[in-house]
């Protein structure tokens, strides 16, 4: 098992350091947060998609190092991703904490620092704040997408 003292690395304290897209958006398709009730930590995102793809994102990170490692992460790469890619790099994030399955890859590849967290299951929700947000609001913007069609 990864002591506790071994997770929070200096590429973890970097990636936290430097949170991309750490603003609200003026005018986003749709708002979604998510929080964690064991640490406290919450992420809110704002999302804008156009013709299937993220073109402007925005969030609020009030976390943990390792919600904001994810959330920087996230920033730097989600414009440009389709709905599935972001659903992808979720779930694999999930296997990855949960059944020890592989870390993202590819761009999404410095999700991978946040492994040893797997050990460590009181620290899954803070780590997996941001995916959540972020599916929260693709399916509100579906949502709008389906009822209006």
């Amino acid at each position: 098992m990864t002591a506790l003292s071994e997770i929070y690395n200096s590429r973890i304290i970097d990636l936290a350091a430097q949170i991309p897209r750490a603003v609200r958006l003026t005018a986003p398709q749709a708002t979604a947060s998510a929080h964690s009730k064991l640490c406290g930590s919450t992420i809110a995102v704002d999302l804008r998609l156009e013709a299937g793809r993220v073109v402007e994102f925005g969030q609020l990170v009030k976390a943990c190092l390792l919600g904001q490692a994810a959330a920087s992460v996230m920033g730097r790469e989600i414009v440009g991703s389709t709905p599935e890619e972001l659903r992808s790099v979720g779930t694999a994030m999930r296997r990855m904490l949960k059944e020890g399955g592989e870390p993202p890859t590819g761009r999404w590849a410095d999700l991978a620092v946040l492994q040893p967290v797997k050990d460590h299951k009181a620290r899954h929700a803070s780590t997996l704040l941001v995916f959540e947000a972020v599916e929260r609001a693709l399916a509100e913007i579906e949502s709008h997408a389906t009822a209006t069609a």
